[in-house]
């Protein structure tokens, strides 16, 4: 599947109106990107398919010069660029950060997976346009399911409680070029002690139109552990 197929699935997923007065669609936006890239000597990170800016700022607040893309607005202000992320995608980026839609492609969907193969077939070639991307270090994050069948395994899961969140949370990491993350906070045995629907919040979030949303944010401990992590050794060029 092509990439254009591939785009289009995203788009149907998360539209994004036209909004002139959005300095972070568009050329405005890639004017800026561009202008601090070219004046900043700073590691270079893009937050591919982040709306909610906490991985982004992570990495700004390790310094960096950090910006998302998605194709929804930024929830937290900073530097966003709101569109297609093969825009931004070959700019000379350090670091990628991917989180693709997981829509089509987690275990939590599979009785749903026959009637979806289409949709399913353009969501890994989007992961493949990223994983493929001209970046020396990716990060690319999911839960379990298509990808580590049809494209490769993950190199590593992470949960929200080894990094001081008590909740469960299984995300696969695929990664080229990093070490793996390493726990900050292990906060297991704590957690461990709570009733299911506390350490069990993502999974048993009921329904609505928000729903995806909310369950797609990155967890600030892990935004925290990628950038001290990944954004020390960016900065110490020890890669």
């Amino acid at each position: 599947m092509n990439t254009e197929e591939a785009f289009k699935t995203i788009q149907r997923q998360a539209p994004c109106p036209h909004d002139s007065t959005d300095t972070s669609l568009g050329e405005p936006a890639k004017v800026r990107l561009t202008e601090e890239l070219e004046r900043s000597r700073a590691p270079r990170v893009l937050v591919a398919c982040e709306y909610s800016g906490r991985v982004r700022e992570a990495f700004r607040a390790a310094g960096c010069v950090a910006w998302s893309c998605d194709l929804l607005e930024s929830e937290t202000p900073g530097d966003h660029y709101r569109g297609d992320v093969r825009d931004v995608l070959h700019m000379g980026w350090d670091l990628l950060v991917a989180h693709p839609p997981c829509t089509y492609l987690t275990n939590a969907g599979a009785r749903w997976w026959p009637g979806r193969q289409q949709e399913q077939a353009d969501a890994l070639a989007f992961v493949r346009l990223l994983l493929d991307a001209p970046i020396p270090h990716i990060a690319l994050e999911n839960p379990p399911g298509r990808i580590g069948s049809q494209i490769r395994k993950a190199d590593q899961y992470v949960h929200p409680w080894e990094h001081g969140h008590m909740e469960t949370k299984t995300t696969g990491l695929w990664l080229n070029g990093l070490p793996l993350l390493k726990p900050t906070n292990n906060v297991r045995e704590a957690m461990d002690k709570l009733p299911a629907a506390e350490k069990h919040r993502v999974h048993w979030m009921k329904p609505g139109p928000d729903r995806w949303k909310e369950r797609s944010r990155t967890y600030q401990g892990i935004a925290n552990a990628m950038a001290a992590q990944w954004g020390v050794l960016l900065r110490s060029n020890v890669f």
